[in-house]
């Protein structure tokens, strides 16, 4: 019944605040709602650290070669910025899908080393997202977390503890391994987390491999092993990915050429920019920006 009753409440604050498909805002910061009544086509995203509880449907994303299929009572730990395609597959009028997502803060997982220790730390799970059934604790855990987000008093006072909670839960749950991996500064999970600050930092830039690699603390070979094994990508495909997904988000919100666009996020030929584009989104980035404003 508690589980319904979430469900219930997620999705009516979803649709008071008509914000259907999208990621709503709570009243707690990286908190968000998310409610949809259909299907949706899947699309290219960056997922960032972040936890998905599912309530209700079901969600899938493809990385790489991977499927992941999270739905209802199941939670997706993400520890590492992913491009990603991803899609609701079952949602309906009668059973929307209705899911909780909570932003990740990498600090505070870390600031719980000394209560948790090394104790699994040090386990091999290569993939950056994991699925599992949500256990009970957890889910009341999001479930007080969402319920007190309502009210601004409760948000200053006790949401700071439900978060530590919730990470501290993350971090000991069967499906937190690659989470309890970044506790370990030396790591791999934490040396390609540098590497891929240093990405999203100077995307538009060309960063030789060489040198993310001696960011990340590992010889290239190594480096470029385990970074394939977290993102489904190298480097550059990597690089590639974010320059496209921002160009996508500049089509879409502003009204500068689609040549200005391309030199925007580092491209140094519009030919290419298009070409990738397209082959990257099925449609050009022309048409992209005349869909955006018609």
């Amino acid at each position: 019944m508690g589980a319904q009753e979430l469900t219930a409440e997620v999705y009516t604050y979803v649709k008071d605040a008509g914000n259907f498909g999208e990621a709503c805002p709570t009243g707690v910061d990286g908190l968000f709602a998310m409610g949809n009544p259909r299907t949706t086509t899947f699309e290219a995203t960056l997922y960032e650290p972040i936890l998905c509880l599912v309530l209700q449907g079901v969600k899938e994303a493809h990385l790489g070669d991977r499927t992941i299929r999270y739905g209802a009572g199941s939670s997706l730990i993400v520890s590492h910025a992913v491009p990603a395609l991803s899609g609701v597959i079952e949602a309906s009028s009668e059973r929307p899908y209705v899911a909780l997502a909570l932003q990740l803060d990498l600090a505070m997982a870390r600031s719980l080393y000394d209560e948790l220790g090394a104790a699994g730390a040090s386990e091999t799970v290569p993939q950056s997202m994991n699925v599992a059934e949500t256990d009970t604790a957890l889910m009341e855990a999001m479930t007080r977390l969402f319920r007190m987000s309502q009210d601004p008093q409760e948000v200053r006072a006790l949401a700071p503890l439900a978060l530590k909670e919730i990470h501290f839960r993350l971090l000991r749950a069967r499906h937190g391994g690659m989470l309890r991996q970044l506790l370990l500064h030396d790591s791999p999970a934490s040396r390609i987390s540098k590497a891929i600050a240093r990405i999203r930092t100077d995307f538009k830039a060309h960063i030789p491999v060489a040198d993310l690699a001696l960011t990340a603390g590992m010889s290239q070979s190594s480096f470029h092993e385990h970074f394939k094994s977290l993102t489904a990508a190298t480097p550059l495909q990597y690089q590639k990915d974010l320059r496209l997904l921002e160009a996508q988000r500049l089509l879409r919100t502003k009204t500068r050429p689609v040549s200005s666009v391309a030199f925007e996020v580092g491209y140094e030929s519009p030919t290419q920019f298009s070409r990738e584009y397209t082959r990257k989104f099925g449609v050009s980035p022309r048409r992209e920006k005349s869909l955006a404003s018609a």
